[in-house]
């Protein structure tokens, strides 16, 4: 394995870490700022982030148009789009449910990588992606199977399910940009502020409770979303994905779950239903079909 590699799998692997706890963050910052008011400050601390890493490291766009235009609609997706759609998510249904429905994001991604990035993947991999969709599937809808009732939660599943369809999109065309040579800096801080932008009129329409009397605990949750979970792993990700395939680089999500679950359960103070665990077994049946046969695969190279 050579090291540009191996420096690639340690930066994912950092970045599992951070957002392994992130989902249990944002639902706990949740309790003090509404999703638009959450994602606006996030946003607005990257922003000044970015404007600190322009003036040092300089403004490197890409010459080409369509690159650059490209670029901005990246960034459109990656915070307006799917981190909003993470947040309004999380802000209805529950960390446990939304980490399940997370983990069909490698296995989409490399669909995406094989019709997108002429990727290779196996007739028992599609097999496996086929039985985790089912157990996602199963988990979107497990709130009204549960209860019958919880329309809120299903809507919240739906926009998570929205969530992990947007960073797909997103994982194709960043590995386009930065195969077309775009700075993985500045790919990260125009997301950030396209995001800050994009979500900055919303706040003056909507009525707010005084920013200063929400618990300092609250603003600790939103500086590690920005700083850490944010611009620091959007970089880390970024630089990573210029050595490896989108394929090989999702399957680090599986990792998210370690973290977020025991922290949902333990911190939060979530419950795990039936229909959770039956939708969890399908979902790692689905998985280890299709990643134990691509381990084979990439040993054999």
């Amino acid at each position: 394995m050579n090291s540009a590699r191996t420096r690639a799998y340690l930066m994912l692997l950092i970045v599992a870490v951070i957002w392994g706890v992130a989902s249990p963050i944002i639902k706990y910052t949740l309790g003090g700022f509404s999703p638009i008011v959450f994602l606006t400050y996030r946003f607005g601390i990257s922003t000044i982030i970015a404007l600190i890493s322009f003036a040092v490291f300089g403004l490197h766009l890409p010459t080409d148009k369509k690159t650059f235009w490209l670029m901005l609609f990246c960034g459109f997706l990656t915070s307006t789009v799917s981190l909003g759609l993470l947040f309004f998510g999380l802000n209805d249904t529950t960390v446990l449910d939304s980490s399940l429905i997370s983990l069909a994001s490698p296995l989409i991604i490399s669909m995406a990588g094989v019709v997108f990035l002429n990727e290779k993947v196996t007739k028992r991999e599609k097999i496996g992606m086929g039985i985790a969709v089912i157990g996602t599937i199963l988990t979107v809808i497990e709130p009204i199977i549960q209860r019958g009732h919880e329309y809120l939660k299903f809507s919240g599943n739906l926009l998570i399910l929205g969530y992990v369809i947007a960073t797909v999109v997103v994982a194709v065309i960043t590995k386009k940009l930065l195969k077309n040579g775009v700075n993985p800096l500045t790919l990260t801080n125009f997301s950030f502020i396209i995001g800050f932008l994009s979500f900055l009129p919303f706040v003056f329409l909507t009525s707010q409770k005084s920013f200063l009397s929400v618990n300092f605990n609250y603003h600790l949750g939103v500086f590690y979303m920005a700083i850490i979970s944010g611009s620091l792993a959007y970089f880390l990700s970024n630089k990573a994905q210029k050595t490896i395939e989108i394929g090989e680089q999702s399957l680090f999500a599986y990792l998210y779950p370690v973290l977020s679950l025991p922290i949902a359960v333990l911190w939060l103070g979530e419950k795990i239903t039936p229909t959770f665990i039956v939708g969890a077994i399908i979902i790692t049946i689905g998985v280890a079909i299709a990643e134990i046969k691509r381990s084979r695969y990439n040993n054999s190279l």
